[in-house]
């Protein structure tokens, strides 16, 4: 039966050998028998843009997915909170295609809404201010224009303060606010929302104006993998071990 895939928050690393020989896997086995591969940010540990996709290790992730793309495959990225540098040329040399976020398409017949879901998690007004700073244009551009390596020193420097932080944060905290979740179902017509970004896999339903929604949360790939296969029937949640 014809269907989609969906993933995110693989945090692919040279770091991580685990997570990108399951991934890489995933790519070769399971991904070809599918129409489409949404990755749903965080795709990479960080992205310090698109000048650095001559990385060794970065170009084994580009050259997978390319193949992947060449077999006939449509793949889909969003940014993540951790790769929203992702650029058009990153998107071209995996025969992808960048999506804004939040995105309203239709999976084999259901509208759904596909986000990376950090814009869901207002309760953690930090993050949500640090977020707004640097997705705005003048930001990423002054970014940009550092070397290569300065920018990557700045972003371990910017991840081990974000650790930091979130070791004093709660849980619910840097969950999804109900009332956020609420307002999006509403605002984008009651459709079924995907999203991974707070790394608790999960399908909840929500009643929204007596509209019944349901909401899938996808898994993070540090301990193991996991993925979300639709079609027309519906949606089903599949774990990959690593091994």
């Amino acid at each position: 039966m014809p269907h989609s895939l969906f993933i995110s928050d693989l945090h692919l690393s040279a770091d991580h050998p685990e997570s990108a020989s399951a991934f890489s896997g995933f790519l070769a086995s399971t991904a070809p028998q599918a129409e489409a591969l949404y990755i749903l940010g965080d795709l990479f540990e960080y992205w310090a843009g698109d000048d650095d996709i001559h990385d060794p290790f970065n170009q084994q992730v580009i050259q997978a997915l390319a193949r992947l793309h060449a077999n006939g495959v449509k793949i889909y990225l969003l940014h993540g909170n951790r790769d929203f540098l992702m650029g058009e040329a990153l998107a071209a040399a995996c025969g992808a295609r960048l999506l804004p976020d939040p995105s309203l398409i239709r999976i084999h017949g259901t509208p759904t809404l596909l986000m990376h879901g950090d814009t869901l998690c207002t309760d953690d007004t930090d993050y949500m201010a640090f977020r707004a700073q640097v997705r705005t244009p003048g930001w990423q551009a002054n970014f940009l224009a550092q070397p290569l390596a300065q920018r990557k020193a700045q972003i371990e420097q910017l991840r081990a303060q974000s650790k930091q932080a979130q070791s004093r944060k709660t849980a619910e905290i840097m969950d999804v606010n109900a009332g956020s979740v609420t307002n999006t179902l509403r605002n984008h017509g009651y459709p079924r929302l995907i999203h991974g970004h707070t790394h608790r896999p999960a399908r909840h339903e929500h009643e929204v104006d007596q509209h019944r929604c349901e909401r899938w949360v996808l898994p993070d790939w540090y301990d193991q993998g996991g993925y979300l296969r639709c079609d027309e029937s519906g949606c089903e949640a599949i774990k990959i071990q690593h091994g």
